[in-house]
């Protein structure tokens, strides 16, 4: 049996998360990171790069394209299929975490509309 993952941060997931359907540039992920998780999380410019990086190393996102814009370079980054299973993974591990939360609690209503005298 393989030794499950660690859970994902929130920032990270939101960036695998924003570049799912399309390959996307620095800006873009920040705005769309931040729609997804309804202005949870809010990444600076530092904070974005520095998680970009690392997730380059570990070949979750590849730089698409680079281009030159006003005589800075600009790169477009994209999901790899490393990145989106780990996303899935996450995404997976939530649902279950969430289901246990659930079914706990229906398990606790249910006993206590039981035992609440008529």
């Amino acid at each position: 049996m393989t030794k499950p993952s660690a859970p994902m941060r929130e920032p990270t997931y939101f960036i695998l998360g924003a570049l799912q359907d399309e390959p996307l540039h620095g800006y873009a992920i920040v705005k769309r990171a931040q729609e997804l998780s309804d202005g949870r999380v809010r990444l600076t410019t530092g904070t974005l790069y520095a998680a970009l990086d690392r997730l380059t190393r570990e070949e979750m996102v590849q730089v698409a394209e680079e281009t030159v814009v006003n005589g800075r370079a600009r790169r477009t980054y994209e999901l790899t299929e490393r990145g989106l299973s780990a996303l899935h993974e996450e995404a997976a591990r939530m649902i279950a975490a969430a289901r246990i939360v659930r079914d706990r609690s229906v398990r606790s209503t249910a006993a206590t509309v039981r035992t609440v005298p008529a």
